[in-house]
């Protein structure tokens, strides 16, 4: 098991754990819905640093879970390592589900959405967790404590991160950028149906160059322990 999976695991066992031990209140779940660059994951890093000042004790550390969550899916029901490569938060084509459901080489790709919306709902009804993009804030919609945040930015500045933290050229970036859009809003209009822009699927709507990656997980913290 590698280091990621295995921090994972060790969340959701301590979690279970403590949820059939004495009840220490409410743990509160966050999704956050993102454009391309706009700096989720360093805001989701600086979010769990706040929440825990703010975590009853004991409770297990607040843990995100982004490109690591497609490991726990596979870990959840029992599927080997390779089909994460088929997973990517965009429409696997049709001609590769029907070769699929044809020789049994994977699961479809609709059993690996529905195994995905499970362990989301999992990790979510848990809490102490903040769950980035696979449509988890429409999965996780009917569950109270639970935040939804879409982070945005102009697309000069989220280019500019990109080039920086990736080290990519300006046209790299700028591609980057238009295929990442285009597959998250895919991925929810495919699925479930949903516009990946239309606010009413959030609470916050942020922009990280306006605000900054510190003020807005500020904003998130505050927002989140202000639910009922």
């Amino acid at each position: 098991m590698n280091a990621t999976l295995e921090r994972c695991s060790s969340f959701i066992n301590s979690q279970s754990q403590a949820a059939s031990g004495p009840a220490t209140g409410l743990r509160r779940a966050v999704t956050i819905s993102r454009q391309a660059g706009c700096g989720a994951v360093h805001v989701a890093e600086k979010l769990t640093v706040l929440l825990e000042e703010h975590a009853p004790r004991p409770q297990s550390p607040w843990t995100v879970f982004d490109r690591d969550l497609m490991e726990r899916v596979l870990a959840d029901h029992n599927l080997p390592a390779y089909l994460a490569k088929f997973l990517p938060e965009d429409r696997i084509s049709e001609i590769e589900n029907t070769l699929a459901d044809i020789f049994g080489v994977r699961p479809t790709v609709q059993t690996m959405i529905g195994q995905t919306a499970e362990t989301l709902l999992k990790l979510a009804e848990l809490g102490g967790v903040i769950l980035i993009g696979r449509a988890a804030n429409i999965i996780t919609a009917k569950l109270p404590r639970v935040l939804h945040v879409r982070l945005v930015a102009p697309l000069e500045d989220r280019i500019e991160r990109i080039c920086r933290d990736d080290h990519k050229t300006l046209a790299e970036a700028a591609k980057f950028c238009h295929d990442e859009e285009a597959a998250r809003a895919r991925y929810l209009k495919t699925y479930y149906h949903a516009d990946i822009d239309d606010p009413q699927h959030y609470h916050l709507i942020i922009n990280t160059s306006r605000v900054g990656y510190d003020a807005t997980a500020r904003l998130i913290a505050d927002a989140l322990l202000q639910l009922p």
